[in-house]
């Protein structure tokens, strides 16, 4: 058994401790995003969430296993009433907290009960400096109301820390986007390219820009850094597809990030469901730390004993741990395949491909799925099976 693959950790065991839990509290929503993350079957995960008192045992478990970041998502996380209650414990047990929010159920009396039980920070998603490109992409009506939100924020002496998503329909507008969030006090900006999986995989045609709208985008950040200078921060995330190598994701499986779902299941990263012949723990029958230490599913991808060539000779390994491993499945059916973003993958033409279709006028003119409880039903109960037929599991 080797244990020099992941900074000396063995296969079968980790002696790390988890720095960041991200708490998904809700996968309801009120926005249909067409490029949300959340899994396409997550209604089923809807109807059993975890409660308050049960959410707060899980904050207490993985404060004292060392997590120090506290994120709270969804879903749309306010739709709770408890969120409030969630923030004050986190608060006592000594966590930054991070609210990740569209703003949607914020209001002047919830943001001060924030600010006084001890949220440290609110993310607010913003999709376009268009009303029209921003509602069509939700499939809702929410331009005025974020831009509301974000003076909210601003105005309770929070740092503004701004998300956009971008892809085929907002990559045009990356100056004018930059433009709007420093008009309205923007301390972080991060301009996220589109990752595929969940509804983004699904609509990966109609999102994917080209590589050459991604590095005009890019070198439109690029000079707009330097004209702020260090008055804003701001991040620009290369999509993976138009990478040559892979991210080392979630930054090693099971070594630094765990997430709790709103159902209670435990993950090492957002869409490990996928995978195959795989049983996450849950809150409500394993503790955090043996969920962390000793379940099967947390050991499964740790070290490099599980690594096929070309990644187990590879020199670069340790870097990006042979990347995604939820990548690798969707897109090959291989879960221990080199992920497919790698030049050096026996895979990497089915991300040629997609890259090709993406554009094909024909397959760009589909229309887009938005995230929403009736296609959700639709895709798990199997009677879209022209959405998925590329994909060895639902995304």
């Amino acid at each position: 058994m080797t244990t020099t693959g992941n900074n000396g950790v063995a296969a079968s065991k980790t002696n790390t401790q988890p720095l960041w839990l991200l708490a998904e509290v809700t996968y309801r929503c009120p926005l249909h995003c067409a490029f949300c993350y959340n899994p396409t079957d997550y209604d089923k995960h809807t109807q059993n969430e975890l409660t308050t008192e049960q959410w707060i045992q899980a904050l207490r478990d993985a404060r004292k296993m060392g997590a120090l970041q506290l994120g709270i998502s969804g879903g749309e996380p306010l739709l709770r009433d408890d969120i409030e209650d969630i923030v004050r414990e986190a608060r006592q047990l000594g966590y930054y907290s991070n609210l990740i929010t569209s703003g949607v159920g914020l209001t002047e009396k919830r943001i001060q009960e924030f600010k006084e039980g001890g949220l440290d920070h609110i993310q607010l998603s913003m999709h376009d400096i268009t009303e029209e490109i921003n509602n069509f992409i939700t499939n809702t009506k929410t331009f005025e109301l974020k831009k509301k939100v974000a003076a909210m924020i601003k105005g309770h002496g929070y740092p503004m820390v701004l998300n956009v998503v971008i892809h085929r329909y907002n990559i045009g507008h990356i100056k004018e986007i930059l433009e709007m969030a420093e008009a309205l006090g923007a301390d972080y900006v991060e301009l996220a390219n589109t990752q595929y999986y969940g509804w983004s995989l699904i609509n990966r045609s109609q999102l994917m820009p080209t590589k050459e709208q991604i590095d005009h985008a890019e070198m439109i950040t690029n000079e707009f850094r330097q004209k702020v200078g260090n008055k804003m921060k701001i991040f620009f995330v290369v999509p993976d597809y138009f990478s040559d190598r892979p991210k080392k994701c979630m930054n090693g499986w099971g070594e630094v990030f765990m997430i709790v779902t709103a159902n209670g299941d435990v993950l090492p990263c957002h869409s490990a469901r996928v995978l195959p012949g795989m049983a996450f723990p849950n809150v409500r029958e394993h503790g955090l730390e043996w969920a962390w230490k000793e379940s099967p599913a947390f050991n499964k991808y740790r070290g490099d004993d599980w690594m096929k060539e070309p990644c187990r000779s590879c020199p670069e390994k340790e870097k990006d741990l042979g990347g995604c491993r939820c990548q690798a499945f969707l897109l090959s059916g291989d879960a221990e395949s080199a992920d497919p973003v790698c030049t050096l993958s026996p895979n990497h033409h089915l991300i040629e491909k997609a890259i090709e279709d993406a554009k094909n006028p024909q397959l760009q003119a589909q229309p887009i799925v938005f995230r929403n409880d009736k296609n959700s039903r639709r895709i798990a109960a199997g009677e879209a099976p022209e959405l998925v037929k590329e994909f060895h599991a639902l995304p």
